[in-house]
């Protein structure tokens, strides 16, 4: 169990929260979610130490172990695979360090003795014994074999770097767990994997996640970070998100019927006011009118953008073949002898354990590179807009918003210009700041505005949710749904991939897969293929 008492946090005049009193009890999964900037990742640093708040407390009871999901994945760098499991524990590991110094030591003496035979009796206290077992457990049961259990962190590729930080937070079962973007860079059966394990996990969990599918399968509350308040809600994010739109709903309707009301006061008083008759009728609706509850909605964070897409018919049944296409990257065989052919309207996702694989395959669709063997070919008349994953460069300008997103557009109208970036919430002096200080998020919104304005008959996207908002995520989820034209992607938000793809194209390590039916029916098969089994 972990407990804040009158949590409060600000950096100069910006009010992160304040006075912020809950209980996180054991057997539960916590879903901590907020928009951008609301403080989801500060909170869980507060709730590890690792920030102090401007006020108030967090309180755990003496003996229980806290464990975290390291964000850092160059800190382990120079420890092998297993290693960095172990180190998870942290009193475990610092006995065995500890254990093995003094039976290296040369002079060995009777006090290293007496001093070893207390730490082999805490280790075993720790099922120490067991500890290597259960570490190439869970990498196993994430995806990293046993021949890759003595690799260096870092010459892992940045998938199983984020496995192996996993594997380590959830090492020893610690009494609570926090988790800040745990499915990031993981594939399918890594994600299913961890899923089990959570619902499995009987101990307390605080997670930090964009991921729907995820939130709505693990957490059985949901914790809403919103204009400096925290509040609590029983139920994973679909009954967040049910609740919370009919608590505004009735609030509105509550505010209009007083604004009503307040309106008809105000036009009693003003006739009759100087009326003697009427006077003492008037002064009554003056009191009412001051105890009238007249005030907005109490003010919210949450910003939804408008997005639209209206693809453009394709002439003719061409749209894309690949003929023989293979692609390798430093000597590594990524994909080889693919051919295909993807027609107009379908939506296709590329899934891969390996996702350097994923992208380098769309890179190559969209023409940003050039494939190894093989060809290509789109149809003569098919217009695509491709959203790589690494899309920095495109930022590395001395351009303001506007003008970033004009070099696009045919129309370099200033008010056309502006409808799109409106959409994205880009609005008033927003858009005329620099592009090379956008965060993460704002730089994506800004590639949607630029796919909206391109509005192609083909997108190619990789990672389209990647640094957005649940907000961002679901309003680009449902304009997906609504076009009409052709998609190719990739993805690690379940639910856009179930709402969206009814092809896959799968690359693994012994070829290309083309399975022709939905991501939802692919799951289902590649579930009971696999198995999912916690520590296995």
């Amino acid at each position: 169990m972990i407990r804040t008492q009158g949590l409060s946090l600000q950096y100069g005049k910006r009010v992160l929260f304040e006075e912020v009193s809950l209980k996180f009890t054991e057997s539960n999964c916590y879903g901590l979610i907020g928009p951008n900037g609301a403080g989801k990742s500060t909170f869980l640093k507060i709730l590890s130490g690792e920030i102090e708040p401007n006020a108030g407390l967090v309180t755990i009871p003496a003996g229980l172990r806290l464990a975290v999901l390291k964000q850092d994945h160059f800190a382990f760098n120079e420890f092998d695979a297993l290693t960095t499991v172990l180190m998870g524990h942290e009193r475990l590991y610092a006995v065995m360090q500890e254990k093995d110094a003094l039976y290296a030591k040369p002079d060995f003496d009777v006090a290293d003795g007496m001093r070893t035979a207390e730490l082999e009796a805490e280790f075993g206290e720790l099922n120490g014994w067991e500890a290597e077992a259960q570490a190439g457990e869970l990498l196993g049961g994430l995806g990293i074999p046993v021949s890759r259990h003595d690799v260096l962190v870092q010459d892992l590729d940045d998938g199983d770097k984020v496995r192996v930080l996993l594997a380590q937070a959830v090492f020893g079962e610690p009494d609570i767990l926090l988790l800040d973007e745990p499915t990031n860079h993981l594939d399918v059966d890594s994600i299913l994997w961890l899923e089990e394990f959570l619902l499995a996990f009987q101990n307390t969990v605080i997670v930090v996640s964009h991921d729907r599918h995820f939130l709505n399968k693990v957490c059985t509350h949901t914790a809403d970070i919103d204009f400096r308040k925290v509040q609590m809600y029983t139920g994973n994010y679909d009954f967040w998100r049910a609740a919370s739109e009919m608590a505004l709903r009735h609030r509105q309707a509550k505010i209009d019927k007083n604004e009503d009301r307040a309106r008809e006061l105000k036009e009693f008083i003003a006739r009759f006011s100087a009326n003697a008759s009427k006077s003492r009728q008037a002064t009554a609706r003056k009191k009412m009118l001051g105890q009238l509850d007249v005030e907005a909605i109490a003010p919210s964070s949450r910003k939804y953008p408008h997005i639209v897409f209206d693809a453009q018919r394709i002439h003719g049944k061409e749209l894309l073949t690949l003929e023989n296409v293979s692609k390798s990257l430093g000597g590594h065989r990524l994909f080889a002898g693919v051919t295909l052919t993807i027609a107009k309207g379908e939506r296709v996702v590329v899934v891969s354990r390996n996702s350097v694989a994923t992208s380098t395959f769309l890179e190559v669709v969209a023409g940003a590179q050039e494939p190894d063997t093989g060809r290509v070919k789109w149809g003569p008349t098919v217009q695509r807009s491709f959203l790589p994953k690494d899309y920095g460069h495109l930022f590395e300008v001395d351009l303001s918003v506007i003008d970033w997103l004009r070099q696009f557009s045919m129309n370099p109208d200033e008010g056309f210009i502006r409808q799109f970036l409106g959409r994205m919430l880009f609005t008033g002096d927003e858009s005329k700041k620099s592009v090379t200080v956008l965060s993460g998020g704002e730089r994506m919104r800004c590639m949607i505005a630029r796919l909206m304005l391109e509005d192609p008959q083909c997108l190619i996207l990789d990672g389209p949710t990647n640094h957005l908002d649940l907000e961002s995520i679901t309003s680009l989820n449902t304009a997906l749904v609504k076009r009409s034209g052709t998609l190719i992607f990739g993805s690690h938000d379940v639910e856009l991939i179930e709402s969206l793809a009814d092809r896959v194209i799968e690359i693994t390590d012994d070829g290309v897969v083309d399975h022709q039916y939905s991501y939802t029916e692919f799951l289902r098969r590649h579930t009971e293929e696999v198995g999912v089994l916690v520590g296995a």
